[in-house]
């Protein structure tokens, strides 16, 4: 299932990733294969719920360290610092002002980066596509699940 597309993400995002395989590599696997031995030596395997609680996790655990691998395989780290331009990319920093000329401030990161609350927003959100490629002065309309909003791009930064 894996594609060879790139993932953008910031450093930060690339540094989450990696702490988080390697807590799974080194905290949860090691406690899982405990928990598998403890066990089995409770004996018949058929009907213990324990056995077959930690093979689950076992299974949920493996599958997450598999996507992480891969993500991390694909990664492409990008340092908003060394971008320049008067042009929306991933990475920038936007000042918006909505239809209610309040002041919005949002910067376009990875899907794992993403948290609206701290002013992050995927690049593959509906605002976030809507948003690259433009430039500051320009109008832009996003279609989401409330209806249809509208933004003035007023200021593009690379912080």
């Amino acid at each position: 299932m894996a594609t060879a597309e790139k993932v953008p993400m910031l450093a930060e995002g690339y540094r989450k990733l990696t702490d988080e395989l390697k807590r799974l590599k080194s905290e949860e696997r090691p406690e899982i294969v405990q928990a598998i031995e403890d066990a089995r030596a409770h004996g018949d395997l058929s009907e213990n719920a324990e056995y077959h609680a930690a093979k689950e996790r076992q299974g949920h655990v493996e599958a997450t360290i598999a996507d992480l691998e891969d993500r991390l395989s694909r990664a492409m780290v990008i340092d908003p610092t060394t971008l320049s331009g008067d042009k929306i990319v991933f990475g920038a920093t936007v000042t918006l002002l909505d239809e209610d000329e309040k002041k919005v401030k949002y910067q376009l990161v990875g899907q794992t980066e993403a948290d609206a609350k701290d002013g992050r927003i995927s690049y593959n959100s509906p605002l976030g596509r809507a948003l690259i490629g433009r430039h500051a002065g320009e109008e832009v309309e996003v279609s989401t699940p409330s209806g249809d909003r509208y933004y003035q791009v007023k200021k593009i930064e690379f912080v």
